[in-house]
């Protein structure tokens, strides 16, 4: 072989040799880069052109592909679109959020379960499908939780939240303002651009699920924490005295800038009844225990029922919980009612609300029951997981004998439902900023003595007089008509 002939034999084999690393590279340790690039035209195509699996309340889908006359061949449905849309969130030609989202390895067929699937789907010649979500809502808690909400006046921005105490399992989760998810899916990408534009720029915020991704001052529903740890750090009971008084001077201040009161409410003088004290949600009360607790106990106690942590897998992103740590006296007296830099989701107050029902120990929430296949056999069903012991057996006894007294004789009577004793707290809380009314709130769990459900009712805004907001009069009756929902 001449010298030319070899030099170009030798380029060929090179550049063959270039031609086989650069395949490699690309074909395994660039793959699945290049496959999750949101740059990736094709992958996209293909994902929205799939027979997505179905997102399932009730084994009755509450998201569905239905197969369609264009180029994408399937189209994401959605049957009770503003009932369910902060769970089942939406799945566009460009985003997916809820649990489209978190689940979307097994709704796209792409999950190691559906192995078996995908075979016989690959040996039979058909178009691969997805596997199906069950979810842990109730349906009739659900309408429930969305009815009571529609039904006060104006654009109500609010949230509810029930939960199994049980297992830890979301019966309901509502969010308001809510959207049409459909209209995001929809095949005129246009179109989708411009609903999405107008949802994202709503002051209102009616894409953010306020259930889990909104915080707020909880108000005196945060009395049962601070109860909690007034019992289990002071050895109180049910039938103990504690601070009552019309007026409590936070320590460290004059004036009325550091005074609490208790609004007109009968909260006694010197010592009162502890079930008096619930009754009347007293601040001073529970601003002096605070104090008596101090801030590290309360802060200890916080964190045991999920403060200042993340705790749901099934949905994302979830904002903490905060309850702030190095305060000096006067704040913990503030926090001891809800107040200072305590900020809650509706979801943590309905867990602080289960942990009391279950004995004082906290499950860990979830929404995703069980994993399916197409044909919607089982592939996998959740375990119930604990997240913490709360407080004692005893002390959960003692909170729930307050919280049966404050619905039969205080501030949560709304809630009571004729032949069940219920446990229920309301909450009124300071916004803390000019022109903006108090947040209501409510929390309970029913049947007392062998609790199936527990419930947090958050309002932000409604239409109604700054005079009539109250955490009782406005949240008590849903959260009354979520729990007979559960219960039936």
């Amino acid at each position: 072989m001449n010298k030319p002939i070899r030099t170009v034999s030798i380029f060929c084999l090179l550049l063959f040799l270039a031609l086989m690393l650069n395949a490699t590279y690309l074909q395994f340790w660039k793959a699945e880069e290049l496959n999750d690039d949101p740059r990736n035209r094709r992958v996209i195509e293909a994902a929205y052109s799939r027979d997505r699996g179905a997102i399932l309340v009730d084994r009755t889908e509450i998201a569905e592909s239905e197969p369609v006359d264009d180029k994408y061949e399937y189209l994401r449905v959605y049957p009770e679109p503003l009932k369910y849309a902060h769970v089942t969130g939406y799945f566009s030609f460009y985003n997916q959020t809820g649990i489209e989202q978190t689940q979307n390895q097994v709704l796209a067929g792409d999950d190691p379960r559906l192995f078996v699937t995908k075979l016989v789907d690959l040996i039979s010649n058909e178009s691969a499908q997805g596997g199906s979500v069950q979810l842990t809502l109730d349906p009739d808690a659900q309408q429930a939780a969305y009815d009571g909400l529609k039904g006060l006046p104006g654009n109500v921005e609010g949230s509810v939240v029930a939960i199994e105490p049980s297992s830890g399992k979301v019966l309901a989760m509502v969010s308001l303002p809510t959207y049409d998810p459909n209209k995001l899916a929809t095949h005129d990408l246009g179109e989708s651009v411009d609903v999405y534009e107008a949802l994202d720029e709503d002051p209102a915020e009616p894409l953010l699920n306020r259930a889990i991704q909104k915080t707020l001052p909880p108000g005196s529903t945060f009395k049962l924490v601070t109860a909690a740890a007034a019992i289990e750090n002071l050895d109180l009971a049910a039938d103990s005295e504690v601070p009552g008084g019309a007026t409590y001077q936070l320590p460290l201040t004059s004036g009325d800038s550091g005074l609490i009161d208790n609004e007109g409410r009968d909260c006694g003088s010197g010592r009162i009844p502890f079930t008096q004290a619930m009754e009347n949600s007293c601040n001073t009360t529970f601003a002096a225990l605070a104090n008596e607790v101090g801030a590290d106990a309360m802060l200890e106690q916080a964190e045991k029922f999920g403060f200042n942590q993340r705790y749901l897998d099934d949905l994302r992103p979830q904002a903490e919980s905060n309850f702030p740590s190095d305060m000096d006296e006067a704040e913990t007296g503030q926090s001891g009612i809800g107040q200072f830099e305590v900020r809650s989701t509706p979801l943590q107050m309905a867990m602080v609300a289960a942990g009391i029902a279950n004995d004082g120990k906290v499950m860990k929430p979830y929404l995703v029951d069980e994993v399916q296949s197409a044909e919607y056999d089982t592939l996998e069903k959740t375990d119930d997981e604990e997240f913490s012991v709360a407080v004692s057996s005893s002390s959960a006894d003692a909170l729930t004998e307050l919280l049966v007294s404050t619905v039969e004789n205080g501030t949560a009577s709304p809630a009571a439902i004729t032949g069940i004793e219920v446990a229920g707290k309301t909450g009124t809380a300071q916004s803390g900023i000019d022109n903006v009314p108090p947040y209501a709130w409510f929390v309970s769990f029913a049947p007392a003595d062998n609790p199936e459900v527990a419930v947090a009712v958050m309002i932000e805004q409604a239409d109604i007089p700054r005079g009539e907001i109250a955490g009782g009069q406005l949240g008590g009756p849903i959260a009354k008509a979520v729990m007979e929902a559960v219960i039936k």
